[in-house]
């Protein structure tokens, strides 16, 4: 929808700062234009069969003016609230944007900002007008963190607002729209009989989650999607509700809260279709240049002046100091997803650049060479096929990693690793092993699976690579596929050269894998490099955080080393005149 410059006066203020934001006169990153064009582009469509969702600016409105009715009392003097234009935006999509039946359209919101962006106020505000004045009766209401006491954050910004206003009310004013029982965790609503409360995961048991509105905070700190998900379940059966993460960037690439946010980068490229879920993200570029000052106001919509000082401060330190105050500067005050490690093995843009709709039923016929890493007992063990493609003088490789663990320990590995084996097993990454009692894993699965796949595909299998730990059992079974069995060492000096290799090919495009294959991505995420003396290098997990499984990337390596031996090899062959074998 293109509007004439002279008219966004006219427009409300939601699809106003939309139109500002297209149009270039805001500075903004590419997610936050896509979320602002969807906007633009879902009013040309409103109230069609494709689409059935209207936008009512009055309604958008209702909730813009109740924020600025509130009073900011913390501060030298007490003020009252004036919201930025990305809130319009952000409020006003979340209350205008109505079904065909008259409820809002959104039920989950996904807002991604670096700090000092208003998070915890921008929730409040919701949670004080979803709680009392949204006319729905005993609403629940929660501000949800991993503890409790950084769930009271946004609970204490609604205190700070009641008490701020003697209408509202704070505990000192029992005929107040609102009843303060901080000692407690939450705040009563009087107008509607519904209450406002702190919730984490330390909260005692709470029976009867129907929240008509929570604000997950600071979601990148969760370590898995319990909270989140404890939340959303309890909003089926309710008309309209709104759970509301807003969170900046954080660390941790296997964290709920990044798969969340890639989903919706999904969603604003229109990938995926979802028409419930909000999405608006602040953030840099991919190419921008982070020490160039005019990219910050990308990342942070609150711009000030005092934000520019505080930024150029911050990112002065960080560039001679680099490591943590680097990563800190990046994530924080740039919203921008960092790994952790400084010794992470695979830059994770990259690795997931080579996701691809290919399957194994693509390599049908062709060569590939099978990589094994075989654990100690019950732990996860892991295979790797791969596909080495010659296409010209150029050479790309085709990754198939599946993995195996024994049924018995399926639910521990659950839950001591924080992963989720059983999804993966559903999906059909791992098989389960069901023999010698369940406990530990039967390497006759892992004979039997690639018999299976081999025959099935017509694959011409080259040679097996694998981890001579546990293998002493196992080396007369892998005989039966008649190919070479190599043993590879599991040192640096053995698998730097692969190590290094397939890093390079993946940062070159070279590599290509089923995207479904989560349990393959949440390894290689979870491989860091250690070093010899020598400077060479291999993969090892985090001595921190020993769950971190990184058996199939292990898989990977060893089929690697093995296909590079082996083109090694052709080539010495086709030197000489020799056909190769």
């Amino acid at each position: 929808m293109i509007y004439p410059y002279n008219t966004v006066s006219e427009l409300d203020r939601a699809t106003a700062y939309a139109y500002e934001v297209v149009e270039g006169r805001i500075p903004a990153g590419e997610s936050q234009r896509q979320a602002c064009q969807r906007h633009l582009n879902d009013l040309e469509k409103q109230g069609t069969e494709e689409f059935p969702y209207v936008w009512d600016p009055d309604k958008a409105h209702e909730i813009i003016e109740f924020a600025e009715s509130l009073t900011l009392a913390e501060g030298e003097d007490p003020a009252p609230l004036r919201l930025w234009g990305f809130q319009d935006f952000i409020l006003g999509s979340w209350n205008g944007w109505l079904n065909s039946k008259g409820y809002r359209r959104f039920r989950t919101s996904y807002v991604q900002v670096a700090r000092q962006n208003g998070k915890s106020l921008k929730n409040a505000v919701p949670a004080l007008y979803y709680g009392n004045f949204d006319g729905y009766n005993y609403p629940q209401v929660y501000c949800a963190a991993t503890k409790e006491l950084q769930a009271r954050i946004v609970l204490g910004e609604c205190i700070k607002f009641i008490n701020a206003d003697r209408e509202l009310g704070g505990d000192e004013y029992e005929d107040g729209l609102f009843q303060v029982k901080e000692y407690a965790g939450k705040i009563e609503c009087s107008v509607s009989n519904g209450v406002i409360r702190a919730l984490g995961r330390d909260t005692k048991s709470i029976d009867g989650f129907r929240p008509y509105f929570a604000s997950v905070d600071e979601y990148h700190l969760h370590k898995d999607n319990q909270m989140y998900k404890l939340l959303a379940d309890g909003t089926k059966k309710l008309k309209q509700c709104l759970i509301s993460v807003i969170t900046t960037a954080g660390f941790d690439l296997n964290s709920p809260c990044f798969r969340l946010y890639e989903y919706c980068k999904l969603i604003l490229a229109g990938v995926h279709k979802d028409e419930t879920q909000f999405v608006f993200i602040c953030e840099l570029d991919k190419d921008d240049d982070v020490w160039d000052e005019a990219n910050w106001p990308k990342a942070n919509p609150l711009w000030t002046e005092e934000t520019l000082d505080s930024l150029r401060s911050e990112g002065i330190k960080a560039k001679e100091m680099q490591g943590e105050d680097l990563r800190n500067f990046l994530t924080k005050s740039l919203n921008q997803w960092v790994q952790f490690a400084d010794n992470q093995y695979m830059n994770v843009s990259h690795w997931k650049a080579c996701q691809s709709d290919t399957t194994l039923e693509d390599m049908e016929g062709r060569d590939c060479y099978l990589g094994l890493d075989l654990s100690s007992g019950g732990d996860l063990t892991s295979g790797c096929l791969e596909f080495p493609i010659d296409e010209g003088q150029h050479r790309k490789y085709y990754i198939h990693s599946h993995s195996f663990m024994p049924a018995a320990r399926v639910a521990d590995h659950v839950k001591t690793d924080n992963a989720p084996y059983d999804m993966w097993i559903r999906q059909g990454l791992i098989t389960v092993t069901e023999t010698l009692g369940g406990v530990k894993t039967d390497y006759k699965y892992i004979i039997s699976y690639y018999r299976d796949i081999i025959k099935k595909y017509n694959l011409k299998l080259r040679g097996i690579a694998y981890d001579p730990h546990n293998a002493d059992a196992f080396l007369s079974d892998l005989e039966e596929f008649g190919v070479d069995c190599v043993e590879i060492t599991q040192s640096a000096r053995s698998l730097n050269d692969a190590t290094v290799d397939f890093r390079l090919e993946v940062e070159a495009g070279n590599v290509f894998y089923d995207r479904r294959n989560e349990l393959l991505t949440w390894s290689m995420v979870n491989a860091k490099t250690v070093s010899n003396s020598f400077g060479e290098i291999k993969i090892d997990k985090d001595p921190q955080a020993k769950f971190k499984r990184i058996d199939p990337v292990d898989a990977v390596i060893d089929a690697h080393k093995l296909t590079l031996a082996n083109k090694v090899k052709r080539s010495v062959y086709e030197e000489r005149g020799v056909r190769s074998i």
